[in-house]
């Protein structure tokens, strides 16, 4: 017997022992125990898992498992006559009715999930987080920095000898600068975490929605824009229009929407004409017509000849 056809007989799935396909009656058993009365429903097939394993399949009629199909597996030891059982299991079938693949909560929470009382760890390597100025990266006592710093310290303590500093840390050092521009934390945001803001924002509250689409102006000559601080500024601001739609949101200055300050200012009254009559001066009207205002002369032109007509 040559190799190749020892290997596709092993391969091949065996033959179902006959014991163990007939028994039926002890899967059934055994499913019904395990399942509630009455759902156990008729015997659907049966698979050769192994050398004298098998197992049964029978319908479920539980209520919302439509599809499933109990599996009873049974087997039976070398040259016994005795079958025994194995497993019990609720498997789906091949029309089975499935719950949607499970997603991690960090891939479905989405913006407004958040309520009070609820944590939102952060990865340590979150793309849109870079480290920032923590104290941990101060230069040495001797190093030229440090004495640069120092200086500073020092003229900043003698000009204003008279105002009270932070105890925590000196006026002129690196610390106190970085509270000042507000990066002494350990994370600040990245130019990708920017840069991920900045593109939702615009979709959101920019030039191309609907809104900013039938506006009568943008938000960067609006008066209720509050500009922003940092990089952002040249591109957001904050809305201050309580009847705005975006009230209190960060728009692009591309935006706009009906509430611009600009949108309806009201006109000037218009200026009255002057009278047609002038009822502050007497007006002069002769009894007769003058010799020359009609078409007839008040005098005759002379004799007039006997044309001949009576």
């Amino acid at each position: 017997m040559s190799a190749a056809t020892t290997r596709s007989r092993t391969a091949r799935t065996p033959a179902p022992d006959r014991l163990c396909a007939e028994a039926v009656d002890l899967a059934r058993a055994a499913a019904e125990e395990a399942a509630a009365p009455g759902v156990v429903g008729e015997h659907v097939a049966l698979v050769s898992e192994g050398d004298r394993v098998v197992t049964h399949y029978f319908e479920s009629k539980e209520p919302g498992y439509r599809g499933w199909r109990w599996a009873v597996t049974v087997a039976r030891a070398s040259r016994a006559k005795n079958v025994t059982l194995d497993e019990t299991v609720l498997l789906p079938g091949p029309d089975a009715l499935l719950a949607p693949e499970w997603v991690p909560w960090s891939e479905r929470l989405r913006p407004g999930d958040m309520g009070p009382g609820d944590l939102l760890p952060t990865e340590a390597e979150d793309p849109r987080l870079e480290p920032g100025w923590t104290g941990e990266d101060e230069p040495l006592p001797n190093s030229a920095v440090s004495e640069v710093s120092q200086e500073l310290a020092a003229l900043a303590d003698a000009e204003d000898a008279e105002l009270t500093t932070l105890p925590a840390t000196s006026r002129g050092s690196i610390a106190s600068v970085a509270e000042e521009l507000g990066t002494r934390r350990a994370r600040v945001l990245s130019r990708y975490g920017l840069r991920v803001a900045a593109d939702r924002w615009d979709e959101e509250f920019g030039a191309k929605t609907p809104m900013a689409q039938a506006a009568p102006a943008s938000c960067v000559t609006c008066a209720f824009l509050v500009p922003m601080a940092g990089s952002l500024k040249q591109a957001f601001g904050v809305c201050a229009n309580e009847f705005a739609p975006a009230d209190g949101r960060v728009v692009s200055l591309s935006y706009g929407c009906g509430g611009h300050s600009e949108a309806a200012v009201m006109p000037k009254p218009p200026k009255p004409l002057p009278h047609a009559l002038d009822t502050m001066q007497v007006d002069d009207y002769p009894l007769r017509p003058s010799d020359d205002s009609g078409s007839v002369p008040s005098q005759p032109d002379g004799l007039t000849e006997d044309l001949g007509h009576s």
